[in-house]
């Protein structure tokens, strides 16, 4: 005989999702026990438990996530918003940040604001309407609506990729300044003098501002007119980094050293150098920041800042588990700041004879 499909039974209630009371009457126990069962399985008997699964299978019953959020005041559900999905700077640290997370039994909601402060207090509405119970959030420039918007909605907050000590607000992260500030001591110790940076643009981009910053701290630091220094701003793409590279080595006064604002921009210089006929770094030195993959695979490899981003994420995820259950005294100066290291690779070298001199 053909096998037969077994029909699920009906409630009773015509086009009505099966309930709780259901559950309970086709298992034969009550509703208290259905509940433990899917709530705190441990509880219930293996007996019971297989009897209750067994009926929530045949009734197709799916708990009601809303009421119980409305119960526990809290939906179990955090946000993320970050600049850009289009290249990995995010991608290590946001599946640490999930992966902790998943561990509390917290699904993650993401957005990506393309670098607008104007989008991103859309995306920050958005995600507080939809019930998320905290947002981590990269740097601190965004508008002072989007702030008055968590502070009176009383959302817990996090600030990652970046330590602001002179701002009132938990973070976790490095200090983009100093990192590029020893970066560009390290290239001025081999003898560069022309420098040059590829950055991302700086308006509404505090880390990109303050790695920026670093150069021009270090190129201070050992006496070098900061105004001879060259800055080419273009949004985080290879194409646009080799762009920027091309235009920058085509004048009379060719840097003898890029600082590129991120390991994407770099890649595009590297790219650009090799087409281009140049050796790096016999010709010209180019760096990176970040230490994504790409750093590694490119050739020659990229010497850049290590970024400590997986341990952003999870550090980030704990700080707003705590801060969401109340464990957590939200006090800016308990904010937690990482190393960020240089990882030295062949693609920084010293000055080349013919770009060598002592004045700048």
């Amino acid at each position: 005989m053909p096998e037969q499909k077994l029909k699920r039974p009906r409630t009773g209630r015509p086009d009505a999702s099966p309930t709780l009371e259901d559950v309970a009457q086709r298992a034969g126990v009550s509703t208290a026990t259905v509940s433990r069962c899917l709530n705190d399985p441990a509880r219930v008997s293996e007996v019971t438990r297989t009897q209750v699964l067994k009926a929530v299978d045949l009734l197709g019953y799916a708990p009601n996530f809303g009421a119980r959020a409305l119960a526990a005041k809290r939906t179990d559900t955090f946000g993320a918003i970050i600049p850009t999905m289009e290249n990995a700077i995010f991608a290590r640290g946001l599946q640490a940040f999930q992966e902790e997370l998943e561990r509390n039994g917290i699904t993650l909601l993401v957005s990506s604001s393309s670098y607008s402060p104007e989008l991103e207090e859309k995306q920050i509405r958005a995600l507080i309407a939809r019930g998320a119970d905290a947002l981590l959030l990269i740097g601190h420039d965004r508008t002072q609506q989007s702030y008055d918007l968590l502070e009176r909605k009383r959302i817990p907050h996090v600030i990652a990729w970046s330590i602001a000590p002179d701002v009132p607000r938990t973070s976790i992260g490095f200090d983009n300044r100093t990192a590029m500030k020893t970066l560009t001591h390290e290239v001025l110790a081999l003898g560069h003098r022309h420098l040059a940076v590829i950055s991302a643009p700086r308006a509404g981009n505090d880390r990109a501002r303050d790695r920026c910053r670093g150069v021009v701290d270090a190129m201070v630091q050992h006496n070098f007119d900061p105004d001879r220094l060259r800055i080419i701003e273009t949004p985080y793409s290879i194409s646009n980094g080799a762009e920027a590279f091309q235009t920058l080595v085509t004048t009379a006064s060719r840097p003898t050293a890029v600082l590129c604002g991120n390991d994407v921009l770099a890649a595009g210089a590297l790219t650009r150098a090799r087409e281009l006929g140049l050796r790096v770094p016999e010709d010209i030195s180019i760096t990176g920041f970040d230490d994504i993959e790409i750093a590694q695979i490119v050739s020659p490899g990229l010497t850049t800042v290590h970024v400590p981003h997986r341990q952003m994420g999870t550090h980030a995820a704990k700080l707003l588990v705590a801060m969401r259950n109340n464990e957590y005294a939200d006090d800016p100066a308990s904010s937690v700041e990482l190393d960020a290291t240089i990882k030295w690779r062949d693609s920084l070298g010293p000055v080349p004879e013919t770009g060598a001199n002592t004045t700048d």
